[in-house]
């Protein structure tokens, strides 16, 4: 496998890379735990960097339509806690805008097949 084979899985916005293979998600080379679910939703967001992810995309995306949860509350509580891993805040963020009623955006600059941050 070439080098440029392994980073084109990787996505990165420092100092954080995500490997979207593994799901594997780094600050600086150390690995930050994520559950499943708010790596879903770090994972839809890098895939539209700057466009608005509904909310109801992401419900489809992590719930599909056999699954029934108050999806609402878990939500708003993985992208609490993904929030809580990139060390964003709702009021002033750096990654993750909420755009209200509708959805959320991912603000950051974003590099697709890109080496990990130092």
């Amino acid at each position: 496998m070439r080098d440029d084979d392994l980073h084109s899985r990787r996505v990165r916005f420092c100092p954080f890379d995500l490997d979207l293979t593994t799901g594997e998600l780094c600050k600086r080379r150390l690995r930050i735990r994520l559950q499943a679910q708010p790596l879903q939703i770090l994972m839809a967001l890098l895939a539209k960097p700057g466009e608005i992810v509904l909310r109801e995309e992401l419900r489809e995306r992590i719930w599909p339509g056999n699954v029934f949860v108050d999806y609402e509350h878990s939500l708003n509580r993985s992208m609490n806690k993904l929030r809580s891993a990139l060390g964003d805040r709702v009021a002033k963020p750096h990654y993750i805008e909420t755009v209200h009623g509708r959805g959320y955006r991912f603000i950051a600059p974003v590099e697709a097949g890109a080496t990990p941050c130092d």
